[in-house]
């Protein structure tokens, strides 16, 4: 039975729901409407028998989610990287569980996340953004680490996040332990003239110098913020707390001064000025502000799938409201950490990372800082 539009009925809609039913009106369809012919040319007409004709007979762009090669949100892969720079964005994996220090398979973090990414559309329902007719994405593949030696492997990840940034396209990197944070951010800091900021999504302060005698994952801003121009004044942390916070990593950061909020902090306060005091921080004097973000920042009933699982964390609903407000703001880049498929449940955590780089992409597009060119 059809039903008739009433021109005398007005839906009640939430104002957030408001604002996403007028907003979609206004969105364009033109890449889709590129995909669907593309993928037709490519994939093949499909069967006579089927109704929709826009569906070829080998699976190609969006559709559906759950067939074709796993790459990040279905974005294109792209062999040679020296061309990322002819797209808005590049995502790249990081491969590396050499800096854990109890749960491995971190390594496996990047294919993980690219595999539940194949679940999502480009279209946020909430942000009023459809990713693929805003900005061009290519997904560049993993950087080639080397398991049993981690400095080595610092060096080809900022080789490679260097790389990257230079080439004017907007870095994702998707993690590996939390040891990578160091290598971004000297891969981002070597192409500033100016000071870099961090904002920095952690249930742990990860700012002791070493660790079992090495460089791991609870000492990457130790040495980022011994970089120059990555002063300890501009690291704001997020999310500290709970029974995993070695007790030199609380001095070096006390010593050097970094701004730590604690999850009681940030609600108390409000998740919206705790977010927007982070880009205080993290914003004052600097020319960029990379985000780094750990899963375990949230609870461990959302992300089981990560290396050191703390209660107490943040509600997803909190962290993406933060990921709004700092998204209102230009970013340097992202990295999203700490997803340990082996240890996932039903894909969660990998698609709580996926879910928080998708929004961090929508709020820059929504505030202009995305796609290239555009003005924030």
């Amino acid at each position: 039975m059809s039903r008739h539009h009433d021109d005398s009925y007005v839906p009640r809609h939430g104002p957030e729901a408001k604002f996403a039913v007028e907003t979609e009106a206004t969105l364009p369809t033109t890449k889709w409407e590129a995909e669907k012919k593309w993928a037709l040319e490519v994939g093949l007409p499909g069967a006579p028998s089927l109704r929709d004709k826009s569906i070829p007979t080998f699976s190609r762009g969006e559709l559906p989610h759950f067939a074709g090669i796993n790459t990040f949100l279905k974005a294109p892969y792209l062999e040679d990287v020296r061309k990322c720079g002819n797209y808005d964005v590049a995502v790249m994996g990081a491969p590396l569980d050499a800096g854990t220090t109890y749960r491995p398979g971190t390594r496996f973090g990047p294919q993980g996340i690219r595999r539940i990414s194949a679940l999502y559309g480009s279209y946020s329902f909430e942000l009023g953004v459809d990713l693929r007719e805003s900005i061009t994405i290519a997904d560049i593949g993993d950087i080639f680490t080397i398991p049993a030696n981690i400095e080595k492997s610092f060096d080809q990840i900022s080789r490679a996040v260097s790389h990257v940034y230079k080439s004017g396209a907007f870095p994702i990197v998707l993690g590996g332990d939390h040891s990578i944070g160091y290598p971004t951010v000297r891969g981002v800091a070597e192409n500033l003239s100016g000071n870099l900021g961090i904002i920095h999504f952690d249930r742990h302060v990860d700012t002791q110098e070493y660790d079992l005698d090495e460089r791991m994952h609870t000492t990457p801003w130790f040495h980022a913020t011994d970089i120059p121009n990555v002063p300890p004044k501009n690291l704001v942390q997020i999310g500290i707390g709970g029974w995993q916070a070695p007790r030199p990593g609380v001095a070096a950061g006390r010593e050097r001064q970094t701004t730590i909020m604690t999850v009681n902090d940030c609600v108390d306060m409000g998740v919206e000025e705790a977010a927007n005091v982070a880009l205080e921080v993290a914003w004052q004097d600097a020319e960029a502000v990379w985000l780094s973000f750990d899963v375990d920042c949230l609870d461990a009933a959302f992300v089981p799938g990560t290396g050191w699982p703390e209660p107490g964390g943040f509600l997803p609903r909190e962290v993406l409201k933060m990921i709004q407000v700092i998204g209102s703001k230009p970013l340097a880049g992202i990295e999203v950490v700490e997803c340990s498929p082996p240890y996932d449940n039903a894909d969660i955590t990998s698609l709580i990372a996926t879910r928080v780089i998708c929004d961090t992409l929508a709020c820059l597009v929504r505030a202009g800082h995305l796609p290239k060119g555009t003005v924030g």
